[in-house]
């Protein structure tokens, strides 16, 4: 016999909080007509700018890392190949905001192209418990609830799945970053994080006794 007096549904809990993350993406492009010229100015650069970065590089608080490096052909109105292009880029990320845009705006050879917040992994994983706390009592009290109007004692579980998702407002635009920076010469790049809202859904099935 198929089963009987089965029940589905879902509930959810979210929590915001306070972003707690900065990625700092710094990038630099040169443009040639030899592709061994390019590549070797764009690794001069890179080079000179992780050496300032990693002078203050901490874990946790800022963790450097290099980001896109590419080289690309710029071609001609026949096709043919008439010069190089390339580009090369460093990403610093981490909570002391204050020590990630003070070591950008000392890396001479790149300038900000793109600034992002998020959650750290240990924050995610706080708030992402008190999301899912509350969905599992939303989910219980919708269960008992239904089960009651449906002229029923109570319930027992039978599946359950949790998932989560966070969601946070997009990164700022490109050029306001860029022109502050250009603006301030080595001034550090003013930025100021939003919130996330972290969200925990648990849907399954039960059964009415």
């Amino acid at each position: 016999m198929p089963p009987q007096n089965v029940l589905q549904l879902s509930a959810s809990g979210s929590v915001e909080v306070q972003q707690d993350l900065l990625v700092l993406t710094l990038g630099t492009s040169r443009d040639g007509k030899e592709a061994g010229a390019v590549q070797s100015q764009l690794r001069q650069a890179l080079e000179t700018a992780l050496q300032e970065a990693r002078r203050s590089a901490e874990p946790g608080k800022m963790d450097v890392r290099t980001g896109q490096f590419s080289l690309y052909p710029r071609h001609g109105k026949n096709g043919e190949i008439v010069g190089w292009q390339g580009r090369a880029e460093v990403v610093l990320e981490g909570l002391d905001f204050a020590r990630i845009t003070a070591t950008a705006a000392r890396m001479s050879t790149m300038t900000i192209a793109q600034t992002g917040f998020g959650l750290s992994k240990a924050e995610r994983s706080r708030v992402e418990r008190q999301a899912q706390s509350q969905a599992i009592e939303n989910f219980k009290g919708q269960a008992s609830a239904l089960a009651q109007a449906f002229g029923f004692a109570g319930y027992s579980l039978r599946e359950v799945v949790v998932n989560s998702s966070d969601s946070a407002p997009g990164p700022r635009p490109r050029m306001m970053a860029m022109e502050a920076k250009f603006g301030g010469a080595d001034a550090p790049v003013p930025v100021e994080a939003g919130k996330s809202t972290v969200e925990v859904t648990v849907s399954g099935s039960v059964q009415m006794r």
